[in-house]
């Protein structure tokens, strides 16, 4: 009986509480987009997001290996793009990353300078 009126208080504070509402929409929008990157660039990154107090802190994408179609400079403003769009507001901070799980030794990503 006690575990059952704690549940009950519990959810009732709950019920109120912004955060679950943050979360609910946040993974909408992680989906949202995972689904616009891998549209974009053929890989499906997964994306994690930090909410504070009603202001999206950080947006995390990090894609499964490296990424040589298009320079860096091109892949994050698709990212920026993206993230800007789908959560419906810039975050203060965008982590971009790349997994490298078993990559070879020498394999790298290089950051190419446009041309002038």
């Amino acid at each position: 009986m006690t575990k059952i009126a704690a549940f009950l208080i519990l959810a009732l504070s709950l019920s109120g509480c912004d955060g679950l509402t943050y979360m609910a929409e946040g993974l909408k929008y992680v989906t949202a987009v995972e689904n616009d990157l891998a549209a974009s660039t053929g890989m499906k990154p997964r994306v994690g997001f930090n909410w504070r107090n009603g202001r999206l802190q950080t947006v995390t994408v990090t894609f499964p290996r490296l990424y040589d179609a298009k320079p860096l400079s091109e892949l994050s403003e698709i990212v920026r793009h993206a993230v800007a769009t789908e959560f419906k507001q810039t975050p203060d901070d965008i982590v971009l990353g790349f997994s490298l799980g078993n990559a070879p030794a020498g394999t790298a990503a290089e950051l190419r300078e446009p041309p002038a």
